[in-house]
């Protein structure tokens, strides 16, 4: 297999690794010289060492756009790395497993914003209202103005408001939690966008040298026939 020696490492790449510094971006270029001055566009580097040197410059641009990198960049950064799905990242992580209480508290929450509850707690007061009032003459156990009704409201109220808040609380860290893996992979989308350019734009101006490649050629034939027809 025919292989040539990178000038940036002098390691031996296949042949087919091979990428001149004249199809490299400056921005690129820049990056790799400022890391290895002695390196210019006339000379040669390997595509994986290329990728890590873009990699770099990704890096470099998160820094520079958002300052330090928070963990979520640098999962970000490292999915980009490994060439992994940044999905298998996240449902990798472990997630803790909900409390007792916590069961509870969502139990209570579902029941108490359902209709189910708000028919049958009006059927509660409508039967406690009639029986006091009708059936037991306005003498019995809670007479008009239902005074004991009224505590058993309050009590109610004061027990089911702090247990439905816990539970709005910990879909409120479920929706953060949400929102980090969204940002998360819109973030890598944007780079993978990014890289891809900066390939697709790799290529064009590699096609383009080969094209002019081929005019010189062609212009070298032309001019051969005319001297030979001179």
């Amino acid at each position: 297999m025919e292989t040539f020696h990178s000038d940036l490492s002098n390691i031996e790449f296949p042949i087919a690794e091979k990428v001149s510094g004249k199809t490299i971006r400056k921005s690129i270029l820049d990056l790799i010289q400022k890391d290895k001055p002695q390196f210019t566009s006339d000379k040669f580097l390997s595509i994986s060492e290329l990728t890590n040197y873009r990699e770099q410059y990704i890096e470099g641009f998160l820094r520079k756009q958002i300052g330090s990198l928070t963990d979520l960049d640098k999962t970000v950064l490292d999915s980009l790395k490994e060439r992994t799905i940044l999905t298998d990242k996240l449902d990798g992580e472990d997630i803790l497993p909900m409390t007792f209480g916590q069961r509870i508290a969502d139990k209570v929450a579902s029941f108490g914003g359902s209709w189910t509850f708000i028919i049958m707690f009006a059927v509660f007061l409508f039967l406690w209202i009639c029986v006091n009032v009708y059936w037991l003459g306005n003498r019995g156990f809670d007479p008009y103005p239902f005074i004991l009704l009224n505590l058993i409201l309050s009590s109610l109220a004061a027990i089911q408001a702090p247990v439905i808040m816990m539970s709005q609380n910990r879909q409120e860290e479920k929706d953060r939690d949400r929102g980090k893996k969204d940002y998360m992979i819109n973030l890598k989308s944007e780079l993978e966008i990014r890289m891809l350019h900066e390939k697709i734009d790799h290529l064009i101006i590699n096609e383009q040298q080969e094209v002019l490649e081929i005019h010189k050629v062609q212009i070298e034939m032309m001019n051969d026939i005319l001297k030979r027809l001179e």
